[in-house]
């Protein structure tokens, strides 16, 4: 890495250190005082994650929206390398879509409550019961016309290599019977590795899949779907 590219990548990490609760409180603040809806609201992450990459030197481009009916709700499904995924998908994805995410995310100050407020939906994984109930609740969200994002495969990839896809998501896209995108994100890891700390610039690639109806699976059939959603991914990164 250069030392321009050096110097641009400290000055990156610590703006995002310094904006990201800056943007949390506006956006909470949109919610609370001024009354603004989910949608609506929507803009704000948006507008934190393009700063982000736009100090980072990543670009990004989106493959397949053309195979989106507009106004419908979906679940997308991809791998995930980085975590300039998030920042990626939240500032290039023109879609109206929310966060499926842990738990523990949301109680971190004031980006937790951003999170909560702006209808990001949190997943308990601390025991069985919790898990399931908040699966069922992520499935009803969806069913009221939510658009979600989710990471399959549980956690980063270390090696870059797609990993087995967990069935949590696939209970939670059985039980709304929507259709579900698969995406792949290509050239993230490039950007920041697992266990790394400074990004570098790039271009990252989101590639959008048919929309895959999930109508006929039953939670039998969890893990069948898994393999299946698996494969559509593997397939789309690989056409890259």
């Amino acid at each position: 890495m250069s030392l321009f590219n050096s110097i641009r990548s400290v000055l990156a990490v610590v703006i995002i250190a310094c904006i990201t609760p800056l943007f949390s409180l506006a956006a909470v603040m949109c919610l609370l005082v001024f009354r603004a809806t989910e949608e609506t609201v929507q803009v704000i992450p948006r507008i934190w994650a393009r700063w982000i990459l736009a100090l980072s030197g990543v670009d990004v481009m989106v493959e397949g929206l053309d195979k989106l009916v507009p106004g419908r709700s979906y679940i997308f499904m991809g791998n995930h390398q980085s975590q300039y995924d998030i920042f990626c998908l939240q500032g290039g994805l023109d879609w109206d879509f929310r966060w499926l995410a842990k738990k523990e995310l949301f109680d971190i100050p004031m980006f937790g409550t951003a999170m909560r407020k702006s209808g990001a939906i949190p997943i308990d994984r601390s025991n069985g019961r919790k898990a399931m109930k908040s699966l069922a609740e992520a499935a009803q969200r969806i069913n009221d016309g939510c658009s979600v994002i989710i990471f399959p495969e549980g956690t980063r990839s270390v090696d870059g290599a797609l990993q087995p896809f967990k069935v949590g998501g696939m209970v939670i896209a059985i039980k709304a019977g929507v259709e579900v995108v698969p995406m792949a994100i290509c050239g993230s890891r490039d950007v920041l590795p697992k266990g790394h700390v400074l990004p570098k610039p790039g271009t990252v690639t989101i590639r959008l899949g048919e929309p895959v109806a999930v109508a006929g699976f039953t939670l039998k059939q969890k893990a069948e779907l898994a393999e299946l959603l698996q494969q559509k991914v593997a397939g789309l990164l690989a056409a890259g």
